[in-house]
C-alpha cells in the first residue's frame, strides 16, 4: 500500500514537470461577470492584439501582461472592430479606460507611415502592468471607473510575462 502511494506521488510530481506551457486563457471576474481572457504575454502577441479579428465571443477578451510597469500606448492598427481598453497597474487597479472606435483601414494611396501617423493612441496615463481588451460597450455595461480594482492572480501573471 505504501509503495502504491509513493508511486502515485512520484508519478504526480513527474507529470507536473511535463507541462511547461502556461495556459492560453484565464477566467477573471469583472464587476460580477466572468470573462474568459486570452493571455497575451510576449512581445509579438502584444503587438498583434486584436489585429485582423472580426469579433469577440460573449464574455471574452484579451489580457495583456507586461514584464514591468510602464507608460503604455495602444492603437487600432489593422483592427476590424471597436474595442474597450482597460489599463491596470501592478496591483490590478484601473488607471485608465478607453473606448476605442473602429478606424478606417489603410487606403491604397497611403503609405504605412501615413497610415500609422493618423491613428489615435490610447495612453495608460501612468505605469501599467496589465491591459484588458473587451468588446465595445463593456466599460459602460460593467460600470467601470478609474480606481476600481480587478482581482487577478498577480504573482502568477507576473511570473509568465515575457
Amino acid at each position: 500500500m505504501v509503495t502504491r502511494i509513493m508511486l502515485l506521488l512520484m508519478l504526480g510530481f513527474g507529470l507536473q514537470g511535463c507541462s511547461t506551457a502556461p495556459p492560453s486563457h484565464v477566467l477573471i471576474e469583472i464587476s460580477g461577470e466572468q470573462f474568459n481572457l486570452e493571455i497575451v504575454r510576449d512581445i509579438s502577441s502584444r503587438a498583434d492584439g486584436m489585429m485582423h479579428r472580426t469579433s469577440f465571443l460573449p464574455n471574452t477578451g484579451m489580457l495583456f501582461i507586461f514584464p514591468d510597469a510602464g507608460e503604455r500606448s495602444f492603437w487600432m492598427k489593422n483592427c476590424l472592430i471597436a474595442i474597450d481598453l482597460i489599463f491596470l497597474d501592478s496591483r490590478g487597479t484601473i488607471i485608465a479606460l478607453h473606448e476605442m472606435p473602429y478606424e478606417d483601414h489603410k487606403s491604397d494611396s497611403e503609405s504605412n507611415w501615413e497610415y500609422e501617423q493618423r491613428l489615435l493612441h490610447y495612453w495608460s496615463y501612468g505605469p501599467a502592468r496589465f491591459a484588458i481588451e473587451l468588446e465595445e460597450g463593456s466599460i459602460a455595461a460593467l460600470e467601470l471607473r478609474v480606481n476600481d480594482r480587478i482581482q487577478l492572480d498577480l504573482k502568477y501573471l507576473k511570473s509568465i510575462a515575457r
